[in-house]
C-alpha cells in the first residue's frame, strides 16, 4: 500500500459538478482522476436549463462556447386549454450589460453540457474513466483509499482527497454514512422521455395541464428533432415503456392526433427527492451536487448549484494541496450548505405551484438566475467587513469593459479568467499599496490590475465604477471562484494581506518588484 503512487485528488462521478472540480483542479496542475460507474457518458436531457452563473463558470474553464454552441434561448410556452394554446413568456429576455453579459437562461440538453465539459477536460490530457464503481472508502490522517471495480477487476486508488460527485444515490455519501434528510415522494412521478417528434411545433415549450395536477410538457431541444417530454403519472399508473404507449398516453391527455413519436432516445422516471446531506464530507472527502442536495426540477437549480459546489470546492482543494491551512475546506459546507437549503426552498416551491397550475409558479427570475447568491456573513466574509454602495464581501463580482493604455476594450472577465486571484486597485492610492502587497509564491497567483492611475486601465464609461459602486480609493481581492474576497477603502495594505491569509499558503512570499508583469497595469505572479 505504501509504495502506491499517491495522486492529489479522486474525483468519484463524471456528470457536471465532477468534471468542474476536476477541470479546476487538472488546469493548477495537480494530479487528478476522475471515475464513473457508468458505461459511457450520460445521453439524456436531464437538467437543461444553464442559468447565467453558470454560463460565467463555463466562460472561465474555457467550455463556454460549446455550450453555447449547443443550445439556445427557451422558447415561449404554449398553455394548451382545448383548441387555444395560450403563448406565456416564462422568461423576460434580457440585453447583456457590461457587468451581466450573459442575463439568459440558456436552453441545452445535459448531454451535450457534460460532453462540452469532458471536452474540455481532454485538452488538458485527462479522460474520464468510465465503467468503474466504488465498492469501498477508507482514509485515515494524509490519504484516502478507494476500492474501484472495473473492466480489469478490483484496483485501489490512494489519493490525498476524494470528492463525491456521484448522484442522489451517492456511494461515497453512504459510505461516509452522512445523513440524507428530506423526503421522496413516491406517488408523485414524472416519465421523462427524449424522443424525435413530428406534428407539434418547435417555436413553443407546450403544456397541457389538467385537473388534480395532471400534466403533460413538450420542450423542445435544440439543434435536433427531439422533445423532451415530462409525463405527470396518477400514483397508481404504470409507466408506458414502449413508444406505442407512450404515443396513446400523450394522444389521450393533448387530444391531438397529429403529434408523432418516432425514435426513443432516453427515458427515466423521475421522483421528486428533496434532501440535503447533513454535512459536505468527512475528513479528506467532499461531497458535490446531487451527493449533496436533490431538488424538483421547476426552475433549473439543480445542474446549476452542483457546478457551483465544485466550483466553490476545487480552489480550496487546490489551496490546501499547495499549503494553505487545511481549515480553509471547512468553509466549503459553510459557504454552499446554506445555498444549497434556500434553492431547495425555491425549487419545492416552484414544483407545488405547477401542480396547483399557479401561473407565477411557471414565471423565471432573479432567484434562479443565480447571480444574485452571496457568501456575505460567511467564514470568509464576515458581516463587519467594508463594503461598497452596491458590494459586499462575499458578493459576486461583476463585469466591466475597461481600456487599455493602447486604447483597446478588454472586459474585466478577461482578467478574471484562470486559476488566480485578481486583485483590482482603483485610483493611485490603492495602486500604491497593491505595489506592495506580499503574495507566496506557491499555490494560486495573484494577477494585479489598476485603474484609474498613468500606467494602468481607465474606466472612461464608468462600468467598474458603477457596478462596483466606488466612490473613491478601493483595493478589492477577487477569489478564484469570481466572488469578492476583500474590499479595502482604507488601510490597504495590511487589511488586504490579512484578508488573503486565510485563503492562501502560509509560505515565502515576495513583493511586486520581484514579481513579473504580463501587461501595462497588471502584474501577473508566474
Amino acid at each position: 500500500m505504501r509504495n502506491q503512487q499517491v495522486i492529489d485528488v479522486l474525483v468519484i462521478g463524471a456528470g457536471p459538478s465532477g468534471s468542474t472540480v476536476a477541470i479546476d483542479l487538472v488546469r493548477r496542475g495537480f494530479d487528478v482522476r476522475i471515475v464513473d460507474r457508468s458505461p459511457h457518458a450520460f445521453d439524456g436531457s436531464r437538467a437543461k436549463g444553464i442559468q447565467p452563473r453558470s454560463l460565467e463558470v463555463l466562460e472561465d474553464l474555457g467550455a463556454l462556447d460549446e455550450v453555447l454552441a449547443g443550445g439556445s434561448t427557451y422558447p415561449k410556452l404554449g398553455i394548451h386549454a382545448g383548441p387555444l394554446a395560450v403563448p406565456w413568456k416564462m422568461f423576460t429576455h434580457r440585453e447583456a450589460t457590461p457587468d451581466v453579459p450573459y442575463p439568459n437562461t440558456w436552453l441545452i440538453p445535459q448531454f451535450r453540457t457534460d460532453r462540452a465539459l469532458h471536452a474540455r477536460l481532454g485538452e488538458f490530457g485527462r479522460e474520464i474513466e468510465f465503467g468503474r464503481e466504488l465498492t469501498e472508502l477508507t482514509q485515515d490522517e494524509d490519504t484516502v483509499v478507494a476500492k474501484v471495480v472495473g473492466p480489469d477487476g478490483v484496483e485501489e486508488i490512494v489519493a490525498r482527497y476524494a470528492v463525491g460527485a456521484d448522484g442522489g444515490s451517492s456511494a461515497v455519501r453512504k459510505q461516509l454514512d452522512i445523513g440524507f434528510v428530506g423526503t421522496t415522494d413516491e406517488a408523485d412521478r414524472v416519465l421523462i422521455v427524449d424522443a424525435s417528434v413530428s406534428g407539434l411545433a418547435r417555436n413553443r415549450w407546450h403544456m397541457w395541464p389538467g385537473l388534480g395536477g395532471k400534466l403533460i410538457g413538450a420542450c423542445p431541444l435544440p439543434h435536433s428533432d427531439m422533445f423532451q417530454w415530462m409525463i405527470r403519472l396518477t400514483p397508481d399508473e404504470k409507466p408506458s415503456q414502449e413508444i406505442g404507449a407512450i404515443i396513446d398516453r400523450i394522444h389521450s391527455h393533448t387530444r391531438n392526433r397529429h403529434i408523432q413519436l418516432h425514435d426513443i432516445h432516453w427515458q427515466s422516471v423521475f421522483r421528486p427527492n428533496i434532501r440535503l446531506a447533513q454535512h459536505y464530507g468527512r475528513g479528506r472527502v467532499f461531497l458535490v451536487g446531487d451527493a449533496a442536495h436533490v431538488h424538483t426540477p421547476a426552475g433549473a437549480q439543480g445542474l446549476n448549484t452542483g457546478m457551483q459546489d465544485g466550483y466553490n470546492l476545487a480552489w480550496k482543494l487546490g489551496q490546501v494541496l499547495a499549503g494553505a491551512d487545511p481549515a480553509l475546506l471547512d468553509t466549503y459546507e459553510a459557504e454552499r450548505q446554506p445555498i444549497a437549503a434556500g434553492v431547495l426552498g425555491l425549487s419545492t416551491e416552484k414544483w407545488g405551484g405547477i401542480a396547483k397550475l399557479d401561473p407565477s409558479s411557471m414565471k423565471r427570475g432573479k432567484d434562479e438566475q443565480q447571480l444574485s447568491l452571496t457568501y456575505y456573513g460567511g467564514p470568509l466574509a464576515p458581516a463587519d467587513s467594508s463594503d461598497t454602495s452596491t458590494l459586499h464581501v462575499g458578493d459576486r463580482a461583476p463585469d466591466a469593459r475597461l481600456l487599455g493604455a493602447d486604447g483597446a476594450e478588454t472586459r474585466l472577465f478577461d482578467f478574471f479568467q484562470g486559476p488566480h486571484f485578481t486583485a483590482i486597485a482603483y485610483g493611485p492610492g490603492a495602486a500604491r499599496d497593491l505595489e506592495l502587497l506580499n503574495w507566496p509564491t506557491t499555490g494560486a497567483q495573484l494577477k494585479r490590475l489598476t485603474v484609474g492611475s498613468a500606467a494602468g486601465f481607465s474606466d472612461p464609461r464608468n462600468t467598474l465604477r458603477s457596478a462596483y459602486g466606488l466612490n473613491g480609493d478601493t483595493l478589492l481581492l477577487i477569489r478564484p471562484d469570481g466572488y469578492v474576497g476583500h474590499i479595502a477603502t482604507r488601510d490597504f495594505l495590511t487589511s488586504t494581506q490579512s484578508a488573503a491569509r486565510a485563503m492562501t499558503p502560509r509560505a515565502r512570499s515576495r513583493t511586486m518588484s520581484q514579481q513579473s508583469r504580463t501587461s501595462p497595469g497588471s502584474g501577473a505572479d508566474a
